[in-house]
């Protein structure tokens, strides 16, 4: 598509005026500041994908290489490691899904079938004595020691809604995502350095995050 015209006419139709409210909001009536804000938006959340993706890859992957190495392969079919109810739910989906696909279960299958939220949910405190057993080999502090598992978990809990939030194309920009972006890597370092490495070398947050912040009019319209 050629075009000149970058007020982009008929946006708000294409977004939903309840949408585009809280930009417009935000840029206090300014439509063309509210685009700006949106794209801005868009541009934030595509730049976090990347280390949210290794945060989820890594996660996962730790945990099951810990678990599968103190309790077998299949772990996770003991009721003892379902403590929160809806790690079950996410279970069945996920063993749903995959006979959905005609293809046979496999632990490897089902590891990369279950969802965020059931990762997230295996540091929960139903998993305190867990942790103190098994868990806490999944990540190490930079000087080599081990983490309490509040440490891990509680800047997990956002990351988890932030994550949430950009896969259904929500609204980010009141975000502290500077620090959330640090808390993303700080807990993929403990997970894997190496990883680690990686999400910094491909972000593009710093690239895109305004150097002097994002200034939005406080309204009724946030979302």
């Amino acid at each position: 598509m050629n075009s000149t015209d970058h007020t982009y006419p008929g946006l708000e139709e294409a977004l939903s005026a309840d949408r585009f409210a809280s930009y417009l909001g935000w840029a206090n009536g300014d439509r063309n500041q509210a685009i700006a804000l949106y794209t801005l938006n868009v541009a934030l959340s595509e730049s976090l994908q990347a280390p949210l993706h290794m945060l989820e890859i890594a996660l996962r992957n730790r945990i099951h290489h810990v678990m599968a190495a103190a309790h077998g392969e299949r772990w996770f079919d003991e009721a003892a490691y379902q403590a929160n109810p809806v790690q079950t739910d996410m279970l069945t989906k996920a063993r749903r899904d995959i006979a959905d696909a005609r293809k046979p279960e496999t632990s490897g299958r089902l590891v990369a079938a279950l969802t965020f939220g059931y990762w997230t949910a295996m540091v929960g405190r139903e998993y305190e004595d867990l942790w103190q057993r098994t868990l806490k080999d999944i990540a190490r502090r930079e000087d080599g020691k081990g983490l309490v598992r509040k440490q891990f978990s509680r800047p997990l809990a956002p990351i988890r809604t932030l994550r949430n939030r950009i896969a259904h194309h929500e609204p980010i920009l009141y975000w502290d995502l500077p620090k959330h972006y640090e808390a993303i890597l700080q807990l993929t370092h403990w997970l894997s350095p190496v990883a680690a490495a990686w999400s910094q070398d491909v972000s593009r947050f710093h690239a895109v995050y305004p150097p002097d912040g994002i200034s939005l009019v406080r309204s009724s319209a946030i979302a």
